[in-house]
């Protein structure tokens, strides 16, 4: 009994909640593997990948992938079903750091959440085929709520057609496609029934110090020194705001990249700095990342 009053000071003091605690090992999100071409595409649903906030609904409570309750207005949730749904808020295409912010306010800031939507791409607990719970969810569109919509799915009959769709996306400001197959079943964790599909990769690492700048950003950093969850370090400069070379993400925090592939010693080839990530709320961790890719 002694261990376990220990157990709830120390949560209490760091700040974590047992009900926090809770929620956040209750749902277990399904994540993406990456698609290279093996797959036959006719069997899978596909859908624009959104670049915004993770979030799940579990009937009452809107919660982050990291298991923290989003404080989003009251109005915002009203007339949504009590079935469970996985999705992302959003605000449009290249708008992520703009949600983020809005997300992240423990006082939500009405006026902004009026711009954001619930985007859902599935329901963890209808059961069935992924193909029966996109019918399930299309029905959403009936309920003609502004905050809540179905994430579009459509088909592809080959390769080349998925190709040429992702190309005409991109070109379009998207982030990539997602491919779901028809005969899925939700599952918690990484699945190779569920596939993202981009124009490049991007990994997270931490900051371990910083490089100085030289030429014209002498005095302000010249690049970011990193180290992934492999154990691989490396450098980020390019992608590097004025505004963030002034003041860089802070040593600890991690990082978003992008990157092509990898080089011949296995370090991410064209590295690129993307974003810091941001946690919706308690500690910092790449894991309170959104998309639905994981």
């Amino acid at each position: 009994m002694l261990h376990l009053r220990v157990f709830f000071i120390v949560l209490l003091l760091s700040g974590v909640s047992p009900l926090t605690l809770a929620q956040s090992s209750a749902h277990q999100p399904m994540l993406a593997s990456v698609y290279a071409g093996e797959a036959e595409v006719s069997q899978y649903w596909v859908s624009e990948k959104l670049d915004g906030v993770r979030a799940h609904w579990d009937g009452k409570t809107l919660w982050s992938r990291g298991g923290y309750p989003i404080a989003a207005p009251a109005w915002f949730t009203r007339g949504w079903p009590t079935t469970a749904m996985d999705g992302e808020l959003w605000l449009g295409r290249g708008t992520f750091d703009q949600l983020s912010g809005i997300v992240r306010r423990a006082e939500p800031d009405e006026a902004h959440w009026r711009q954001v939507r619930m985007m859902v791409f599935d329901l963890p607990q209808q059961g069935g085929s992924f193909t029966e719970r996109v019918a399930e969810m299309r029905q959403l569109s009936a309920l003609k709520l502004a905050t809540l919509q179905p994430v579009p799915q459509f088909r592809v009959a080959s390769a080349d057609e998925l190709d040429a769709r992702l190309a005409s996306l991109v070109a379009a400001g998207a982030e990539g496609l997602m491919l779901h197959h028809q005969d899925a079943r939700y599952l918690p964790g990484r699945s190779a029934a569920l596939l993202k599909y981009k124009a490049y990769d991007d990994a997270e690492a931490q900051v371990t110090g910083y490089t100085p700048g030289k030429g014209k950003y002498q005095g302000l950093v010249g690049a970011l020194e990193v180290t992934d969850a492999a154990g691989r370090r490396f450098r980020l400069g390019s992608g590097l705001s004025d505004a963030q070379r002034a003041s860089p993400p802070a040593i600890g925090s991690w990082v978003t990249y992008r990157y092509n592939g990898l080089t011949s010693t296995g370090l991410p080839r064209f590295a690129r700095f993307l974003r810091v990530r941001q946690a919706i709320a308690g500690p910092q961790r790449p894991s309170d990342h959104p998309g639905h890719d994981g």
